[in-house]
This record gives C-alpha cells, structure tokens and sequence, in this order.
C-alpha cells in the first residue's frame, strides 16, 4: 500500500465500547460474484464488573486497486488493551507484507506473528492481558481468507448451510503441546478447562506470562465466495456458548438488513443468558 494512492469507498467500524453502529452502504465485488454486499455489527457488555473487553473492526477501503471487506472480533481478556491494540494495528501489518497479493495465507500467518511480538514488547504499557481474535478479509468480493487465535468464531452460510472457518482453539485439544512446553491444563469440575489453570484458551496475543505455554500461530482457511454464500457471521465466544453454527444461521437467514440481524443474534444470546460480553458482526450477500 503506496502513501500516494487515495483509499476510495471507506466505511468504517470500529468500537470497545459502544453498543451498536451504523450499518453499511452497499457494495459490489468484481467478477461473477457481483453481489450486494452489506454489513452491520453490535456489541453488548456482559455482567461482569469490568469494562466491555471486546473490540471490532468493519470497514470496507480500496487498497492498490483491490476492493477490501476488513472484519475483525478482538475479545479481550484481563482488559481491554491487547484488543484496542489489534483493532489499529493487526490488519495493517497485515496489508504491509510484501507478498500480501501472492502468498496471503503466509503474510497473514507471518503479520499474526508480528504483531504478537510487538504486543509482549509493549506488555509495560499494554498489561499482563491478552485476546483472542477472527479476521476476514474479502477480496474484491470474490474470495475470503479467515484466519484466527483462540475461540471467537467466523461461520459461513451456504444456501443456508452452516460452515465453520475458524477453529476453537481449547486448551484439552492442545494439551500434548502445551505440556511439552511445560505448561498443564487444568480440569477443575464445573470450570473450563484452563492453560495453567488460569487461560480458557489455547492461543491468543499477548499474556506474556503465560506465553511460553501458549501460541500465537493462527490457523488460516481461504474460501471462495461463489452463489451459494448468503451470509457470513463473526462473534466472540459470548455468542457461540449458547448458539450454534447452524442455529445462529438460522436465525437470520431471511432476514435483510445486517445491523438488525447481528442485533438480533446478540439479543438471542443474551435470552440465553449469556454473562460474557458479546460482539457480533454480520456480513450478507444479496
């Protein structure tokens, strides 16, 4: 990305603190998906006595004459910081390697690596916390690349069909890593289990104290978005305790408007009790 090209077409998303945000003009990809493309987000405060942790990202920028869909679920952990971090700085370092355009699983993967190193190295300013986090970033409305640390999830429908994109990276699914490292999980009865008896995931940025046991390697998936695709969910794991792929699907599948429908999936969880903080974007193909 030169500093003299103009960034064309800019509609952002970003917000830690706010409940809900405008929804977003319409946009078209290139080539034979040329679908109505809309997105809209919203984000609850769980229970908790602490201030809301999660952070995302949606905006939609033209960057060396590709059109860009940017969306992103920072759930913090321990505060907010390490998740305001990512929010300005993780697709940036991401756009910034040089094989972005030909190699955008490796640069992705390498960008991760990046800016978790540079999150430990500022963990003075930025605390012991850390977050989990879900990119997407959709490419001239033709293909996706999802990639995430932790269990904030990414889902995509197919003609109404439920898909996961992301993995739920859990401590019991990493143990034989994590006690290689010399770390342990914890199964404590009516808890979750936990990385050192303190972390409910396997991967996240920062927790420099516990990052010795953890990873901040992402897994990375690539999927083409053809006339099948109706609709892409991203919510952090306040959402997807209580519903399930398919569920949240089908929940807002018939309905039009994105912002209503990632009010409406936020709202069903909360009917559900979840406590946690819920953040949720919705992006959908007309």
């Amino acid at each position: 990305m030169t500093g003299g090209r103009e960034i064309l077409h800019k509609m952002k998303e970003r917000a830690c603190f706010i409940s809900s945000m405008p929804d977003s003009p319409d946009t078209r990809g290139k080539g034979g998906a040329s679908k109505r493309i809309t997105h809209g987000s919203h984000l609850v405060k769980g229970k908790s006595n602490h201030a809301m942790e999660d952070c995302l990202v949606c905006e939609f920028k033209k960057v060396n004459n590709n059109e860009l869909g940017l969306f992103a679920i920072y759930d913090g952990h321990m505060g907010h910081d390490v998740a305001n971090y990512l929010q300005t700085h993780l697709f940036n370092n991401i756009l910034k390697e040089h094989d972005i355009w030909t190699d955008t699983v490796s640069a992705t993967r390498r960008a991760y690596h990046t800016t978790d190193k540079d999150i430990l190295e500022k963990a003075f300013q930025l605390g012991k916390g850390g977050s989990t986090a879900v990119t997407a970033m959709l490419i001239n409305g033709q293909t996706l690349i999802v990639a995430n640390v932790g269990d904030s999830r990414a889902v995509i429908s197919k003609k109404g069909v439920a898909q996961q994109l992301s993995v739920d990276h859990e401590p019991n699914m990493e143990r034989e890593i994590i006690e290689s490292k010399g770390g342990f999980v914890s199964n404590i009865p009516g808890d979750v289990p936990r990385v050192d008896g303190q972390l409910a995931v396997a991967r996240a940025f920062g927790d420099k104290i516990l990052k010795r046991h953890l990873s901040s390697d992402p897994d990375v998936a690539i999927e083409l978005i053809d006339n099948d695709v109706d609709l892409i969910i991203l919510a952090s794991d306040g959402l997807w305790k209580v519903i399930s792929n398919q569920e949240a699907v089908d929940c807002i599948k018939n309905m039009k408007d994105a912002k209503a429908a990632a009010k409406h999936l936020s709202e069903v969880a909360i009917s559900r009790k979840s406590k946690d903080d819920i953040s949720c974007i919705v992006v959908k193909f007309q």
